[in-house]
């Protein structure tokens, strides 16, 4: 069941026509998700986290970090499994590549990242919000941060990765 004010599954390859309030306005927000395959709208952020994460809506307001960090996790592994495809292992050392492959049950702990693969880390578990020291990355190394501290740093910080579309309407 969906809580965003209006959810749209995308079928074909044409142009998408994004609903409108009742009154005529545009929603504030536009989530593109799951390859493209569905278009939610909202005029605020949360309802868009729900359409992402199973059961946030009937949660108590203090489990919705604890679903969020769960959520960015299963992204992190989603995600780091695509780069590693993307760009291929070959330039990685042997250590490099045991991060880039270990499950994440437990966050990596690495000081300077400069593998040719892009890391995938979840900010949850890296000071100042975690325990473990904020690794840093060193040319031609790239960190993507997931950021489930708020709604909006979720949505954000999976716009930035690529995973997920988010716009703002604007005016």
């Amino acid at each position: 069941m969906t809580h965003a004010a209006a959810r749209i599954r995308v079928t074909g390859t044409g142009p998408v026509s994004a609903p409108r309030r009742p009154d005529g306005r545009p929603f504030r927000y536009e989530l593109i998700h799951d390859g493209g395959g569905w278009r939610a709208y909202a005029d605020t952020l949360e309802p868009l986290v729900a359409e992402l994460i199973d059961g946030y809506w009937q949660a108590p307001a203090g489990e919705r970090p604890e679903l969020r960090v769960s959520y960015a996790v299963r992204m992190q592994v989603r995600l780091q499994a695509e780069r590693n495809v993307a760009y291929g292992l070959d330039g990685c050392t042997d250590e490099q590549r045991q991060v880039l492959l270990a499950d994440r049950r437990t966050a990596p702990v690495v000081p300077l990242w400069q593998a040719p693969v892009p890391l995938v880390l979840v900010a949850a578990f890296y000071q100042p919000a975690g325990e473990r020291p904020r690794p840093v990355a060193v040319p031609p190394g790239e960190i993507v941060w997931l950021d489930p501290a708020t709604e909006e740093s979720l949505l954000r910080s999976l716009h930035r990765a690529g995973a997920v579309v988010l716009a703002a309407h604007v005016g």
